[in-house]
């Protein structure tokens, strides 16, 4: 399976899914990254291992249907056949997501449904976590749709919260579970073991 990453930040989880593919777990092949931003970890990381790099941002376009089409170009020239988002920021055009509709997923640092939403990323949404007085979190693997954190789960994945937890301290446990299960949710896409119809998922 050829996958397309998106990403916006370090790119943990990027590495994450190469060590997964180097151990022979995943397989696949990541063809191209695609990211808003031009220095990033994540774009390190793509140049090391001589991944094709794509900065593709808002900015740089006169609509959301341009830059959508230029992702889309991009894809196809890539033979990308699935998009991993792995701490993407940016809403993925509604163009891009009815061509590879049930072929994106995402990693979420939190138990959706709870937790979601536009501007619950990163340590925002350990802070809410903690705020509510929660005693478990963890990461959930999703599919993506035209809402924020709202598509079908494919996989989740719990920790505990001690008394004293900290928003950085939920963010390392956290991060490690997410190293954990999102490599195993493509896995099971590239097996062909995962069916979706409508909002339900099975995985065989």
């Amino acid at each position: 399976m050829n996958i397309a990453v998106f990403a916006s930040g370090r790119g943990s989880n990027f590495q994450a899914i190469l060590d997964a593919i180097d151990a022979g777990i995943l397989p696949a092949r990541v063809v191209v990254l695609i990211s808003n931003k031009s220095e990033t970890g994540a774009v390190e990381i793509a140049r090391a291992r001589n991944i094709s790099t794509h900065c593709l941002s808002q900015k740089m376009f006169s609509s959301e249907e341009a830059l959508a089409y230029a992702m889309l170009e991009v894809l196809e020239k890539k033979h990308a056949e699935f998009i991993a988002l792995v701490g993407y920021l940016k809403k993925i055009p509604p163009h891009v997501i009815r061509q590879y509709r049930n072929r994106i997923l995402n990693i979420h640092p939190a138990l959706l449904p709870s937790f979601g939403g536009e501007g619950m990323y990163g340590h925002h949404v350990h802070e809410a976590v903690i705020a509510r007085g929660e005693r478990v979190s963890g990461a959930t693997v999703h599919l993506v749709d035209e809402e924020y954190d709202h598509g079908p789960m494919i996989l989740q994945k719990t920790v505990d919260i001690i008394p004293d937890e900290t928003p950085d301290s939920l963010a390392e446990k956290v991060l490690k579970v997410e190293h954990e299960i999102f490599p195993l949710a493509l896995k099971a896409f590239a097996e062909g073991r995962v069916k979706v119809e409508g909002t339900k998922v099975w995985i065989t």
